[in-house]
């Protein structure tokens, strides 16, 4: 299977076909061609800006991609990694940022929850979208928001109402094909006392395959609402990976949110969490392991804008080969944002001499009732563990697996969801390599 786009290259002529292929309401097709505007407008980011001091994308060619195809998608849907012996709630597939699939169970279904395609519920719930769509997104962050803004396509709304708890986990699955394109854009709303469970994960149909992902999450927690969001990233060598995810949680709500960063040529990933709302925790769990020559870049963001408000951040990353991580977080607290606890971590397990791994931790401060702390470490793998582990009959690398898991069980034991754990567990075992 392979990609099919309105025109190669983002131009103004391949947007205009893009919108008149799609019917949509008029609110919407504005804020698209206000998105359109600001992708014209603002300049392609590079290692001037701070931002991107660390990160080079000049290799990249944005104009062998173009918009999304109209046409339905086909052929058979991939298999997800997170879902072995998991009752789901429901479950959307895109392929190629078309919409494949779209099923939710009965019985949530009967309570008021929506889950599906955020193309297919624009035309059916359109008020609930125009209300909550890009609260949490800023099309004018950088250029690749603005155009993820202006041309998402292939996306899943998550919209649970006041009051109402759903136990069976919700997944969601983007896939490309070789050469492919993915513009999906994530909405979840949850409202008063709602509580839910979402697993999302990527895939890559051709392995090795090229292609570009330019994501968008909005994670909505509404006040006395716990949300569960699982994300993880597990493309092909071959994608440029771009997402800006940012989570809005209010007065005495939770939210975990677990990612694992696996895939990908390079990636640039922005997640921010805003604590909103008096009594507001959040729980930011982050697992990376990188081979070949993979560059990930992620910038983490605990924004304590209310009082009493608890963020704990755990970042593990685990580098081979050339490969090179970045992680530049930062807790910010503003002004009246009193008893705030905040704390962030940053682990790195240096498997090879020629890996590299730049943690930059950070903290603004405008309160001055806080606690907050942070800590980066970073290492090579312990010989005297692989001694200790080869004396008692194991090979170097199932030494070397053993001690990678013990790196990451930190993290792991964080997550509640079984089926998670393990497929994490298993897809970083399979990439641990012999060496010296």
């Amino acid at each position: 299977m392979s990609v099919t786009t309105t025109a190669a290259g983002f131009t103004q002529a391949s947007f205009n076909r893009f919108l008149a292929l799609r019917d949509e309401p008029a609110w919407l097709r504005e804020l698209r061609s206000d998105a359109w505007q600001k992708f014209l407008a603002l300049p392609m980011p590079s290692q001037r800006d701070e931002e991107w001091m660390r990160t080079d994308i000049r290799t990249l060619r944005l104009e062998k991609f173009g918009f999304p195809s109209d046409a339905p998608a086909t052929g058979a849907a991939p298999n997800g990694l997170l879902t072995h012996g998991v009752d789901l709630g429901g479950q959307t597939i895109a392929i190629d940022s078309r919409p494949h699939t779209a099923r939710l169970n009965e019985k949530w279904a009967a309570k008021g929850v929506l889950f599906g395609s955020l193309d297919e519920l624009v035309a059916s719930h359109g008020e609930i979208v125009k209300k909550h769509l890009f609260r949490a997104f800023t099309p004018g962050y950088d250029r690749f928001a603005a155009l993820h803004a202006a041309a998402w396509s292939g996306g899943t709304l998550l919209y649970v109402p006041r009051g109402v708890v759903v136990d069976e986990p919700f997944h969601m699955l983007s896939a490309l094909t070789s050469g492919g394109v993915d513009l999906g854009h994530t909405l979840v709303i949850l409202e008063d006392g709602a509580e839910a469970t979402l697993l999302a994960e990527t895939s890559s149909l051709a392995e090795g395959g090229a292609g570009l992902h330019m994501g968008g999450i909005e994670l909505l927690v509404g006040p006395r609402a716990r949300l569960r969001y699982v994300n993880f990233q597990n493309w092909s060598a071959g994608v440029w990976h771009f997402a800006h995810q940012k989570a809005l949680v209010d007065s005495d709500a939770s939210l975990q949110w677990t990612i694992a960063a696996l895939g990908a040529k390079l990636a640039k990933v922005n997640q921010h969490v805003a604590l909103t709302g008096p009594g507001a925790t959040a729980q930011v769990n982050g697992v990376m392991f990188t081979e070949g020559k993979q560059h990930l870049a992620y910038n983490t963001l605990q924004h304590h804008e209310a009082s009493q408000c608890r963020s704990d951040l755990l970042y593990k990353a685990a580098l081979q080969d050339d490969s090179r991580t970045v992680w530049r977080g930062m807790i910010r607290v503003d002004e009246g944002a009193q008893k705030t606890d905040g704390y962030q971590r940053n682990d790195n397990l240096m498997l090879s001499e020629h890996s590299r791994s730049d943690s930059i931790p950070g903290l603004e401060i405008l309160a001055d009732d806080v606690r907050c702390t942070h800590g980066s470490t970073t290492g090579r793998v312990d010989d005297e563990q692989l001694f200790y582990a080869r004396c008692r009959g194991l090979t170097r690398k199932e030494a070397v697996r053993m001690v990678v898991t013990g790196f990451f069980q930190q993290v792991f034991d964080r997550i509640t969801i079984e089926s998670v754990r393990e497929a994490l567990g298993l897809a970083i075992a399979r990439r641990i390599r012999e060496y010296e």
